[in-house]
């Protein structure tokens, strides 16, 4: 039942009422359960009613009601509630409902998620209603609301005022950013304040997108409605997001890997009050989750010697209270959605048993028969389609200026010193023919890039934040051949050498994310990043790379629909040709 007013009716609260009055059976009672109860910091043990989605009873009692009741004696086991992710970016070729259902099955049974696909790529009515749809799933879900597209875009209609309204006033959504064009605000931009205000008004917390920042911009920022930051890469500047009071998450991803730094670095400094803090994995790519997601963060936690309970409190009751949804998640006591963990020991947060919304997602280790499939059509999510050519012909490389790849996702601009009037370029360089090409066929940018790979021949993605397509290669006849290639499988990745394709990976949604399992997405991804590193990509995730091509929170040039964009200037140095 989707949360439009109320996540409960009235009959349904009488219904629950009935339970504990002990006129109705609980559909499931966890008896002898050792549970974490955090009004109290300590373990306790009872038994826990279950009403269907909710949790109505926790104590001593045993129901006097027990007709078609499942009991489950947890003696021996520990029970914590259900984790939460607070700052998911699922479109990291896997989809919402696909990182949902692979995330429950080791223990994240909430995901706060990024909106930013949804956003831009389908009109508010659409989009909201998948959302709806969405939190019909055992696994809660809930949103942000962007302030921004991340990248310039050639039309605006995205950000309009009442698509803007709509989201942020939804129930489902519970924070606004995260807000990575904070040097616009602090600049002047009254658009994206005015939203702030409104995100402070409706009692929604704020995301920020802070990297580097100094006291004095946390000051400022945390003056605008900013309550919360997630970009600490120190343990000095966690403390400096703590001292300015701000709610700090810690970051663990695929290309910032920072958690058991930051602990050390924290414990050294004195940290020893882990309250105003939370956990993130930051949307990273899907192999990255093999580990876990927040199982494994508690687990590097627990390894680094934090506080049992702050560890899984960071993962859970923390994230909870931030958010005002403590009276619904990360606790086990009446009146919360029936989120649980059950556990073999503290030292292992990998669940054996995990309850979602009061079912079983996990049963003594077997995952159970649930979450199957999801009706992307019916809300407006179709498939990736070309209905324009491309031909060598079309693209020329006369731009004096490339772009140069730092690391994963920093640009920087750099003079061509080679000859791109060839169609075919050495192997003994990294420099590449680069083009970003509109999704519709309307315009082009045609350049170099330096540092992507050496041996790469012709590799065509519709995997950017826009959906605009991205050829890059030593051949230009490849680039075709793999643009032909994407064009007929309907979106995603191809890789091809000697015009054969000898990589693909299909995005059959938006030509953005895979309908396949999480599982699915894992090897498709693991062989087209080993394809891609065997011939000369060496830093942290391809997959980043590609996605923030053009996103212009990132210093120091991006490539965006409006042409090659100057971040800090915010002037487009070279404009997009129409074609």
């Amino acid at each position: 039942m989707t949360e439009r007013l109320y996540r409960w009716t009235k009959q349904r609260l009488r219904q629950q009422l009935a339970v504990v009055k002990g006129e109705k059976a609980p559909s499931l009672v966890l008896r002898n359960a050792n549970y974490l109860n955090f009004a109290r910091r300590k373990w306790l043990t009872a038994n826990i009613w279950i009403s269907e989605d909710r949790i109505v009873y926790v104590g001593q009692d045993m129901p006097t009601v027990l007709t078609d009741t499942e009991i489950v004696d947890c003696e021996n086991k520990r029970v914590v509630p259900g984790y939460i992710e607070h700052h998911a970016h699922p479109f990291q070729l896997y989809n919402p409902h696909s990182f949902g259902k692979y995330a429950a099955t080791r223990g994240t049974t909430t995901l706060i998620n990024d909106n930013l696909m949804f956003f831009l790529h389908l009109e508010k009515k659409k989009a909201l209603s998948l959302i709806e749809a969405l939190d019909e799933l055992p696994t809660s879900m809930y949103w942000w609301s962007r302030y921004d597209a991340q990248t310039e875009l050639r039309d605006e209609e995205p950000l309009s005022n009442s698509k803007m309204k709509e989201w942020l006033e939804h129930p489902l959504v519970v924070q606004g950013g995260e807000l990575t064009s904070w040097p616009k605000v602090l600049n002047g931009d009254d658009s994206t304040l005015h939203w702030m205000q409104e995100t402070t008004r409706l009692r929604k917390p704020i995301e920020g997108h802070l990297p580097g920042a100094s006291e004095r911009t946390l000051a400022q920022m945390a003056l605008l409605g900013v309550t919360c930051d997630h970009e600490a890469m120190t343990g000095e500047e966690v403390i400096r997001r703590l001292d300015n009071g701000y709610t700090t998450s810690l970051r663990h991803s695929s290309i910032r890997p920072d958690l058991p730094r930051l602990f050390k670095e924290m414990q050294e400094l004195g940290v020893d009050y882990f309250e105003r803090c939370l956990m993130t994995t930051d949307g990273s790519p899907p192999s990255f989750y093999e580990e876990g997601v927040m199982d494994n963060l508690i687990k590097i936690a627990l390894e680094s010697g934090i506080d049992t309970i702050d560890a899984y409190a960071m993962a859970s009751y923390n994230v909870a209270k931030y958010y005002n949804l403590d009276h619904k998640l990360g606790m086990i006591a009446p009146g919360r959605i029936a989120h649980l963990n059950i556990l073999d020991g503290i030292e292992n947060p990998t669940p054996q048993s995990v309850i979602a919304k009061g079912q079983w997602v996990v049963r003594d280790g077997r995952q159970c028969d649930c979450m199957t499939s999801f009706p992307w059509e019916e809300y407006g999510v179709e498939p990736f389609k070309i209905d324009w050519d491309l031909t060598e012909d079309d693209l020329y490389f006369s731009m004096p200026m490339g772009i140069e790849m730092v690391n994963s996702v920093i640009l920087k601009p750099y003079q061509i010193p080679i000859e791109s009037t060839n169609r075919v370029l050495s192997t003994d360089h990294d420099e590449s023919f680069f083009v970003m090409i509109d999704k519709f066929g309307k315009w082009h940018i045609a350049t170099m890039i330096k540092g992507f790979a050496t041996h790469v021949s012709g590799f065509a993605s519709s995997f950017t934040n826009t959906g605009d397509i991205i050829l890059i290669g030593k051949s230009v006849s490849d680039m075709i051949v793999a643009f032909n290639a994407l064009k007929e499988q309907g979106g995603g990745m191809t890789l091809v050498e000697g015009g054969e394709v000898i990589g693909r990976i299909e995005l059959e949604l938006f030509g953005i994310l895979s309908a396949k399992t999480m599982e699915g997405v894992m090897a498709d991804e693991k062989f087209f990043v080993s394809l891609l590193r065997g011939r000369g990509y060496k830093y942290e995730d391809p997959i980043y790379s590609l996605f923030f091509f053009s996103s212009t929170h990132l210093p120091y040039i991006r490539v965006t629909q409006r042409g090659i964009y100057d971040v800090k200037k915010k002037t487009v140095l070279f404009p997009a040709i129409m074609r």
